[in-house]
């Protein structure tokens, strides 16, 4: 037997219902030859070692599909770099679903790609599929939150530094551009001295477009790069031929220069607004603690909320965020819980009642046992819900990828067409070289495949802010088509809190003293009429 060759995969399976099931399954895998599997009715996985000469994964899924069982498809989030257009996602998108199994959209506003996958693919797989693609992936976990934050921050900065340069090389060819408006014509600056400034602007600051431009075209496909590129590189090359030979024509320098500053510019804006949007899921992880007190070994210990295990007994005191989501075993208090229910009113607590992460202990001690921590927690199946929805796609947005995808072929078809259209009725090959970089300049920002994931990012990001969940980017498309909406209680509209707004005493006693005596009684209490009394 060639160990070589001989591969481990752990297929989860739906649709079980009895140990019969399990060895009906597992008598149909062990036919395949090379195969020997062993199927769990417990925990619904089917551990397969096969020799991968002899039997595919795609095999073994499709002997488990004619045992009338199905395969539960797994799910992933990849972060994805070095994307500059929606051109660049219709392309990556295409990459990965050209493996089997695979199911993915790519959103250009949050940069990810959600990707459902059969499990015969490996998350590596899909990564390198999007390099092979030109591009750069890495998966999204818990942890990697802060750090992919920190590596955008770096890059922002980054691309500030470079926008500032670039602006200060071109400011001087833009200044010299009055000489057009007057009656002298002449260059205010050297001709060689504009070609030094523009050479760092179009080769170092521009760098990145030739090599997106490089990526899409190697991989059979073009993005908004390769119309900057395309763009500036023609007249950067007129204008460098016209000093090299003395020609008696104007010169474009100033023009190459500042288009590619105008470009980094609205990138760096992108940028941020991409940066706001996302604040909304870091507002809703920012309500977890950091830390919660452990009961270990009979000593109480704080740990990071990381470091829980299921079955952990930990500690809430009044006034505390619970950590992880739980079950009482000891004490009773009320619980805020209109983070998660919308609900102003707190639910009382008892000794086998269920408590979620981030919710408010109000005033009692509790004592819970943990069930649920890190990505199974409540809070976390909202910001998948938040996340999820920011990153899905609206039907609209079909129609925006369609176009998108080409947008650019058609855009560099008009400009060839105007460049010998323009030559032949004006017979001036300047005129119509022009006339063809001024098409190719005038598409190169690509709101297009653009507006509808920000529009999507900014409108879940600002309803999560204000506690208002949207499901999909469908379901708020739909949204607009509302005339009626019906509510079920008061906290869905209102702050959420009450106040006392008016005063109204017996005859025989005065405000000030029937407010004084009520919050005698309310001192102490943690319930919200008491507290509006209070306050």
């Amino acid at each position: 037997m060639n160990t070589q060759t001989r591969k481990r995969i752990e297929l989860p399976i739906e649709g079980m219902t009895c140990a019969a099931c399990a060895s009906r399954i597992e008598k149909n895998l062990n036919k395949l030859p090379g195969v020997e599997a062993t199927v769990n009715f417990a925990n619904e996985k089917a551990h397969v070692d096969f020799d991968e000469h002899q039997t595919s994964s795609h095999a073994l899924i499709n002997a488990i599909e004619k045992s009338g069982f199905h395969i539960a498809p797994q799910s992933v989030q990849l972060q994805l770099h070095d994307m500059t257009c929606a051109a660049c996602a219709t392309h990556i998108e295409k990459a990965l679903n050209k493996l089997p199994g695979v199911h993915a959209t790519v959103n250009v506003a949050t940069e990810t790609a959600k990707v459902s996958f059969m499990p015969d693919v490996s998350t590596k797989q899909l990564i390198d599929a999007v390099i092979s693609a030109g591009y750069g992936a890495t998966e999204i976990s818990e942890s990697g939150r802060a750090e992919e934050k920190a590596r955008k921050q770096a890059a922002y900065e980054r691309e500030l530094r470079l926008f500032w340069i670039s602006a200060l090389l071109t400011l001087p060819l833009v200044l010299q551009m009055g000489a057009m408006f007057s009656d002298h014509d002449m260059d205010m600056l050297p001709r060689w001295l504009q070609w030094l400034l523009a050479t760092p602007v179009q080769f170092w600051i521009g760098r990145r477009f030739y090599t997106g431009a490089w990526h899409a075209l190697r991989s059979g496909s073009a993005n908004m790069d390769v119309l900057v590129a395309l763009g500036t590189s023609m007249a950067y090359g007129f204008s460098t031929v016209v000093m090299l030979f003395s020609l008696d024509q104007h010169i474009y320098f100033e023009a190459s220069a500042a288009i590619i500053t105008l470009v980094l510019l609205g990138k760096l804006m992108e940028a941020r607004a991409k940066g706001k949007t996302s604040e909304a899921i870091e507002s809703l992880i920012k309500l977890q603690p950091k830390t919660a007190r452990v009961e270990r070994h009979g000593e109480v210990i704080e740990l990071p909320v990381e470091q829980l295990q299921v079955d952990d007994i930990f500690l809430v005191r009044p006034g505390e965020s619970i950590p992880v989501d739980g079950i009482v075993t000891e004490g009773a208090s009320n619980i805020d819980e209109s983070l998660l229910t919308g609900e102003s009113l707190p639910v009382g607590k008892q000794s086998g009642a269920k408590v979620f992460a981030a919710t408010q202990n109000l005033q009692g001690f509790l004592k819970c046992r943990a069930i649920g921590i890190g990505a199974s927690t409540q809070l976390a199946n909202i910001i998948r819900l938040v996340e999820e929805a920011q990153g899905s796609k609206a039907p609209i947005q079909r129609m925006a990828d369609t176009l998108s995808g080409i947008f650019v072929p058609v855009v560099v078809v008009i400009s060839i067409l105007t460049f010998f259209v323009t030559w032949w009725l004006a017979n001036d090959f300047v005129t119509a070289l022009i006339h063809a970089v001024a098409v190719l300049v005038i598409a190169c920002p690509c709101a297009l495949g653009l507006a509808t994931p920000t529009a999507i990012m900014v409108a879940t990001g600002r309803g999560a802010q204000a506690g208002i969940l949207v499901k999909n980017a469908a379901a708020l498309e739909h949204a607009e088509k509302i005339q009626t909406l019906i509510v079920d209680k008061t906290g869905t509209l209102t702050e959420g809190k009450p106040h006392v707004t008016d005063v109204l005493p017996a005859p025989s006693i005065t405000a000030d003293h029937l407010l004084q005596i009520a919050a005698s009684l309310e001192q102490g209490s943690e319930h919200p009429l008491a507290r509006a009394i209070l306050d």
